[in-house]
């Protein structure tokens, strides 16, 4: 029997923590290609440190996206986040560019020839999740988490305070009872700031931004309130610490409360079904639980390199379930077709609509008019509920 009585914590980060600079500027680079070219190859791996940048990995698409052009758009990445900073700035930063072609062995595989659908991408496996503890069908504490660094950077990019830096993280545990989140029963928040500024005042503006984010009586008490543990966070960004594209996974999905499969998204074209299918997954889960099929549902594709059907499909309604588990994993594959053809013109996931996904997480975002977060709409509700005679 599951426990329903706990707290549970989730953690984020912000657009301007070294591992979200490297994951936007390598999605940048994904949105160049697309823009160029809908059926372009990409898989990128971007590198931050001290005024140094560092693009490699293999793609496959139009000359016109050249070097320099890879470069400027990571420039630019930097620069809309926010980065002038003596020991990280896009315009000085130096930028190395050691991209090459794609393997023609990968290519093999994956391409559509004669009577072959085009293939996966890559073996792996690939977790959906969805739970109605918030409107956008998200675990609650990696919601609110999100939600309280996504507050503070709009604050910052509207010009609306001056001494807090791009970097920031956030950690929230909620006290559950009876399976429900009922309050915080602690928050953590370190973020970037100038050297000016006074503690109690970041204190206290960081105070206002999570009171405004979580629910009326949510707050904790004022000895497990923590902001910038430390007492000092001048220096940030990838001059205070090395980031990584795809080093922050759990972070990118359902904050530990769900399974990750084997991959991280950034960086990669949605021929590479560690991205396309989770975001698939995610589709789906949300659509079974907003038809109210279930308060909760998990969902695991898995595929071989060059085969273009999922090797399995898993659902677990992990006991909340209305309808049988085996007749709706039937229903939901009949619904869409799962093969990475089938997921890209579903989702209509080949346009440049990644860059936005590389901070405050991959799901549980507004569908937007350009295409971006295709995956988060409820388009399958009537047909489940029809389904299943609801």
């Amino acid at each position: 029997m599951s426990k329903t009585d706990y707290v549970f914590t989730s953690e984020s980060v912000s657009e301007g923590h070294p591992d979200k600079v490297s994951d936007r500027i390598s999605d940048s680079i994904v949105d160049l290609f697309l823009g160029a070219d809908p059926q372009a190859r990409v898989a990128l791996e971007t590198l931050c440190t001290t005024n140094l940048i560092v693009l490699a990995g293999e793609v496959r698409g139009p000359r016109t996206v050249t070097n320099d052009a890879m470069i400027q758009a990571a420039r630019n990445a930097v620069k809309e986040i926010g980065y002038e900073q003596d020991g990280f700035h896009w315009k000085s930063a130096k930028v190395d560019c050691h991209v090459h072609a794609q393997s023609a062995d990968i290519a093999v595989g994956v391409d559509s020839t004669g009577n072959k659908d085009e293939g996966a991408g890559d073996q792996g496996i690939m977790f959906g999740f969805a739970v109605n503890e918030t409107r956008e069908f998200m675990p609650a504490p990696i919601h609110y988490a999100h939600a309280i660094l996504h507050s503070l950077a709009e604050a910052r990019h509207d010009r609306d305070v001056d001494f807090l830096g791009p970097d920031a993280k956030s950690q929230l545990s909620l006290q559950y009872v009876n399976g429900k989140p009922v309050r915080a029963t602690s928050v953590v928040v370190s973020t970037q700031h100038s050297a000016s500024a006074d503690q109690e005042t970041i204190r206290e503006y960081v105070r206002k931004h999570v009171k405004n984010v979580l629910p009326e009586g949510w707050m904790c008490s004022e000895e497990n309130f923590y902001v910038n543990p430390t007492g000092r966070f001048v220096i940030g960004g990838p001059d205070g610490d090395t980031g990584l594209t795809g080093r922050k996974i759990i972070v990118d999905t359902y904050g530990g409360a769900a399974p990750h499969g084997g991959g991280a998204f950034s960086g990669k074209d949605p021929t590479k079904v560690d991205r396309s299918a989770a975001y698939a997954a995610r589709y789906l889960a949300k659509n079974v639980v907003a038809a109210g099929l279930a308060d909760k549902c998990l969902i695991q594709l898995s595929y071989a390199i060059g085969v273009s059907r999922p090797l399995s499909v898993y659902v677990d309604t992990q006991g909340t379930g209305e309808v049988d588990e085996d007749k709706l994993s039937k229903v939901l594959q009949e619904l869409m077709d799962l093969s990475p053809r089938g997921i890209r013109e579903h989702l209509k996931l080949n346009r440049p609509i990644y860059a936005r996904t590389a901070a405050y997480g991959h799901f549980g975002r507004a569908p937007d008019a350009s295409g971006g977060f295709s995956w988060e709409r409820l388009d399958l509700v009537d047909q489940l509920e029809s389904a299943f005679g609801n």
